[in-house]
């Protein structure tokens, strides 16, 4: 696989990267440990050198996931976590106070079972700590060694200038997909601006744009896409017009769904890397292969013309979780 480095800082990881969360939280039932171990591995064999996790996720249980999954090959791959949650638990709000920082920090090292984190992400940002107590924290630690890059997640464009101006931010992580387009307004001319990378997550649309989820489709009852207004059945109907759109154009390019939504993410900017994520092995292969599709000029535009004339019905988050993003 391509590499691609995140922006001007030098870090350099796999075109795709790979989304750990939905191996132990938010999409259901834990994957069974040693299956994931399987899955985890498998897309290190496919060339995925940026695995991302957090201690949300689970809490707790994905980040150990990760640190045994990849201790064996630690010095060849670059894992991603985060703080900024009062205990871990997205519901006890935010919390990026630096002593918790630390020791979110601290617990993180000894779970991924190594000895420096090496990118170290603001889950989300806490609007009762100022953003340059948080950057001047994460700098501390990496003068101490401890965290290599500082990344942010869901942030707006003004809190992004500001904290980069005490740490320089080594990659934002936030959502970008066909289905959500948001960043394109301010924050991808920010990052470019800045040199910053763009790690965009749901990059298949949490499932939808791979085809394989319907109105009829039912979710488990722990599967937070229940909360979520663009997944009630009434919008997941009037969004088949989006999927069905998609695969016009994937039968041309003799390609899946999938790897035409990641291979369009990927033609946006070359300091781009999607990290779709998956329990299948063979979702896993078809999503690593989304890095060989070429989509030329022309495709692009048809891409943009299929789908510049279809608005996506629902809201990406529920009111309560909205309010976490963009700050």
């Amino acid at each position: 696989m391509q590499k691609r480095t995140l922006g001007r800082s030098g870090l350099e990881v796999s075109a795709l990267g790979f989304g750990c969360m939905g191996l132990s939280h938010g999409f259901g039932p834990a994957t069974e440990k040693n299956a994931a171990i399987k899955v985890i591995r498998a897309a290190f064999d496919g060339g995925v050198t940026l695995f991302d996790t957090a201690e949300a996720y689970g809490p707790f249980t994905n980040e150990e996931l990760v640190g045994e999954a990849l201790a064996p090959m630690r010095d060849k791959v670059v894992i991603a976590t985060k703080f900024g949650f009062e205990n871990g638990i997205p519901g006890q709000g935010a919390n990026s106070r630096p002593p918790r920082i630390r020791a979110v920090a601290e617990a993180a090292l000894k779970r991924l079972r190594t000895d420096v984190i090496d990118l170290f992400y603001q889950h989300r940002v806490d609007p009762d700590v100022p953003i340059e107590e948080v950057a001047g924290t994460v700098k501390d630690l990496i003068q101490e060694g401890k965290v290599k890059h500082f990344g942010m997640s869901e942030a707006g464009a003004s809190t992004i200038r500001r904290a980069h101006a005490v740490q320089p931010v080594t990659a934002l992580q936030s959502e970008y997909s066909l289905w959500w387009r948001e960043p394109e307004q301010d924050i991808l001319p920010t990052l470019e601006e800045l040199g910053i990378g763009f790690v965009p997550f749901s990059p298949l649309g949490k499932g939808f744009l791979t085809g394989a989820i319907s109105d009829q489709t039912e979710f488990d009852k722990s599967d937070f896409r229940n909360t979520v207004p663009r997944f009630t059945a009434q919008a997941r109907k009037a969004n088949q017009v989006l999927v069905e759109a998609l695969g016009q154009i994937a039968d041309r390019k003799k390609a899946t769904k999938a790897q035409i939504a990641l291979a369009w993410l990927l033609a946006q900017k070359p300091w781009i890397v999607p990290i779709p994520g998956t329990t299948k092995l063979h979702r896993l292969e078809e999503n690593l292969g989304g890095a060989a599709v070429e989509l030329t000029s022309g495709d692009l535009a048809a891409i943009h013309a299929a789908i510049s004339v279809i608005e996506v019905q629902g809201a990406r988050y529920s009111a309560q979780y909205q309010s976490l993003v963009n700050r």
